[in-house]
């Protein structure tokens, strides 16, 4: 069954607001709580990163905001909820430019590239490594936040990733084949070398220059295999 499309003014795997569309003029009532809500998630996300998924607690998070726990539990339920709003934030911009580069009227191979270099730049920031480091080292303990980590960040972005995969391949760009192991393919080889080296401490940072060359590489050797 084809997964539907997003409504108007939503990045694919977003969902609205009830009653709310992703397009809608907010009320100056919900801009505040939505602010209130952007300043939550800021601090919530330097306090996971500086303490762990295990060493972070709501009492803390809202310490730290200077107000009542009972204030933030009126915007979260529970750590779990809160550190799935604090990935969607995180990777909200990411994903509205992998959508951009996608839709744009260009050869297949550019489109990709323009991709890949975002993908690459996002991972290996650090930010970024602080992240998927901290999601490696505890999911064992937490499986919730490997969980949550799988379906807010992996899962859009590779369904962003397939379906522009599927339209080249319907369309004879490329060879016809499994779209989502393509995509699965094509990031990891974006993640085979820089990227892996990072998260163990080998290197502490990646030029510019050369996270570009490292997704040109990719994208050619994706290419290979699939044209």
């Amino acid at each position: 069954m084809p997964t539907p499309e997003p409504p108007a003014g939503c990045i694919e795997g977003d969902v609205p607001e009830r009653g709310v569309g992703c397009g809608d003029r907010p009320s100056r009532r919900e801009t505040r709580r939505e602010e209130r809500r952007d300043a939550i998630l800021e601090v919530a996300t330097r306090y996971f990163l500086e303490h762990g998924y295990a060493g972070t607690t709501m009492s803390g998070i809202a310490a730290s905001l200077g107000g009542s726990k009972g204030t933030l539990w009126s915007y979260y339920a529970s750590k779990e909820l809160l550190f799935g709003d604090v990935l969607d934030r995180a990777t909200r911009d990411f994903r509205e430019q992998l959508s951009m580069a996608l839709n744009r009227d260009e050869p297949v191979e550019s489109a990709l590239l323009q991709v890949c270099i975002k993908f690459l730049t996002r991972i290996i920031n650090p930010d970024g490594i602080a992240l998927h480091r901290l999601v490696v080292g505890e999911a064992g303990r937490f499986p919730e936040m490997g969980r949550i980590f799988h379906e807010r960040v992996l899962q859009r972005v590779h369904l962003l990733l397939a379906r522009f995969i599927a339209t080249a391949m319907e369309q004879g760009d490329l060879l016809a084949d499994d779209p989502e192991e393509a995509a699965s393919v094509l990031t990891a080889l974006c993640t085979a070398g820089h990227h892996q080296k990072l998260l163990v401490g080998i290197i502490d940072r990646v030029p510019d220059d050369q996270a570009e060359r490292w997704a040109a590489k990719a994208v050619e050797k994706f290419l290979r295999a699939y044209r």
